[in-house]
């Protein structure tokens, strides 16, 4: 029987190994942890929105009904691509197939003090580091209050109107920590940089109303202990710096035998493969993925689930003797989340531009859909979503609680 190792339980790895294990493919899947992290929402673990267990579903749970896919928790250690093998302590995995889906981490672009002093948010780690420094912070009302967001992308904006709204709300408590305030600093001259210029300033506009500032135009010099210092050589002080600056290849991928493409990624060709050699696959964020122009497909969770799946299909293909086939991504739009009533969303083909209310009903629709892959309780996060979209939590919940969970019913818990 075929038998393919698939490195890395994000969303292009369990696309792939829930795909595999629906035709009875023998699939060996291995990750650092036990769960898969839905990483949209890690932003919403940060700010006390969700807790962490509602990104986090265990694979037990996810292949309970898929025998044949084994799950092994374990460290990869080093990828083998012409023995299509991948080492893990005390053993060696060997395929006749191998993907390799290991994800991204942080790229801090070698500014002083940003690994060391920042909160990144690649992992639900990373995130429940954040919200414990923000709730301890906030308990202790000491100042600077102030939280520092780097990263004008999805991420960025996201997290920034996630904390704006937590402030403001905590002002309205009279709070001490409502002295606190969200400063968003962008390299670039807008922010979400793919979308149109209407967004552009949909998002600066919604973002200011919220109570955020907003530094477009210049970057982060250094990062400290005590804030971060800016391009023009002025200072923010901060004990708080979110870094959503950019992302690169896990660093698992500096042990395979070619040479990184753009941000530390794998360059694939348009079947998913790698170059040269035979019955490897590299997919999602670990990936520089084609489109049918040849420019490289945006580090998107959509992109990354959709060639999952691709690569699994194109094994199976592949096993019965068929050509592989281009991977062709079904785009879904590009869309942000920016605060309570406040989305913006481009669909279609020709980016048609919706605000508020219609857009988060595309952002919801998107994230269902990454969802369904990981969840059957879909409804549950709609429920939660749309309560999310009307009320704020998150300023109770620093003061007094947990934040409210998804009903997903899960009997089996991840380990976090």
């Amino acid at each position: 029987m075929t038998h393919v190792v698939v490195a890395g339980a994000g969303l292009a790895g369990v696309a792939c190994a829930h795909e595999l294990g629906r035709k009875g493919v023998d699939v060996t899947l291995v990750d650092r942890n036990d769960y898969h992290q839905f990483q949209p929402l890690l932003y919403q673990v940060a700010t006390s929105q969700l807790p962490a267990e509602d990104v986090a579903r265990p694979l037990a749970s996810i292949f309970e009904h898929l025998p044949t896919v084994r799950v092994v928790r374990a460290d990869i250690g080093k990828l083998d691509f012409r023995g299509r093998s991948l080492v893990v302590p005390g053993e060696t995995i060997t395929g006749d197939h191998l993907v390799v889906a290991a994800g991204a981490t942080a790229n801090f672009f070698g500014t002083p003090g940003a690994e060391e002093f920042s909160f990144p948010l690649y992992s639900v780690a990373d995130a429940e580091r954040l919200r414990h420094h923000v709730r301890d912070l906030l308990a202790q009302a000491n100042d600077p209050l102030d939280i520092v967001i780097v990263g004008g992308g999805p991420t960025g904006v996201e997290t920034a109107g996630a904390f704006a709204e937590l402030f403001r709300a905590l002002r309205t408590m009279n709070h001490p920590g409502g002295r606190g305030q969200a400063w968003l600093i962008n390299h670039g001259k807008a922010l979400l940089a793919p979308f149109s210029d209407k967004s552009h300033e949909y998002a600066h506009d919604k973002l200011v109303e919220h109570g955020a500032k907003v530094c477009l135009g210049i970057g982060v010099q250094a990062v400290d202990a005590d804030g971060v210092t800016l391009s023009d050589g002025s200072r923010i002080s901060s004990r708080t710096v979110v870094w959503a600056g950019g992302e690169a290849a896990a660093p698992v991928t500096a042990t395979c035998e070619v040479a990184p493409g753009h941000g530390g990624r794998i360059d694939v060709l348009a079947d998913l493969t790698v170059p040269t050699f035979d019955a490897v696959y590299a997919v999602g964020d670990v990936a520089n993925i084609p489109d049918a122009d040849g420019k490289t497909l945006p580090q998107l969770g959509s992109v990354a689930q959709q060639a999952g799946a691709w690569a699994a299909h194109n094994i199976l293909r592949a096993d019965e003797g068929k050509p592989t086939k281009p991977f062709v991504y079904r785009d879904k739009g590009i869309m942000a989340m920016i605060g309570r009533g406040a989305a913006v969303a481009e669909v279609g083909a020709h980016r048609h531009q919706v605000e508020g209310p219609l857009a988060f009903a595309a952002w919801l629709g998107v994230h269902a859909a990454l969802l369904s892959g990981a969840h059957s309780k879909v409804d549950a996060f709609l429920s939660w979503a749309w309560d999310y979209f009307d009320a704020d939590h998150s300023a109770i919940v620093e003061c007094h609680g947990d934040p409210k969970r998804i009903a997903w019913g899960d009997d089996v818990k991840p380990t976090l």
